[in-house]
């Protein structure tokens, strides 16, 4: 369908891969949780730790990305059965689109932010490279 068939589909609910997407991906500590994972932190406590996230929703939200496919777990420990987590090759492909949405950040969000001296709960160290 051209952009243009795209911008007067009227009347109707559009079919949209972006929409689709973001039922995997599109929810803050999911997104958070990718973040960590492209950052190379991998086991459940640092995770929650370094995104702030509820024990029960970062559990929740770990699931919901195994079963989509876009992270794996993997036991490291039997005893007491410790696992962790790490991104598969679809996974892997969502890396540019968080380094285009923290680059968009850093431009229009956290400079507004920081004007209202808000951004002091939001700022995650920056990774060397990214």
């Amino acid at each position: 369908m051209s952009q243009e068939n795209e911008a007067t589909n009227l009347g109707s609910p559009r079919a949209c891969s972006i929409a689709d997407a973001l039922e995997v991906v599109g929810e803050r500590w999911s997104l958070l949780v990718l973040r960590e994972l492209s950052f190379g932190v991998h086991r459940f406590k640092d995770i929650q730790i370094n995104t702030g996230a509820p024990r029960e929703t970062l559990a929740l939200r770990l699931r919901k990305l195994e079963e989509a496919g876009v992270i794996e777990r993997r036991r490291y420990c039997e005893r007491p059965p410790r696992d962790e987590y790490l991104l598969t090759d679809v996974g892997q492909d969502l890396i540019p689109v968080l380094s285009a949405l923290r680059r968009w950040g850093e431009r229009h969000v956290t400079p507004v932010l920081a004007a209202r001296g808000d951004d002091a709960p939001r700022r995650v160290p920056p990774r060397a490279g990214a």
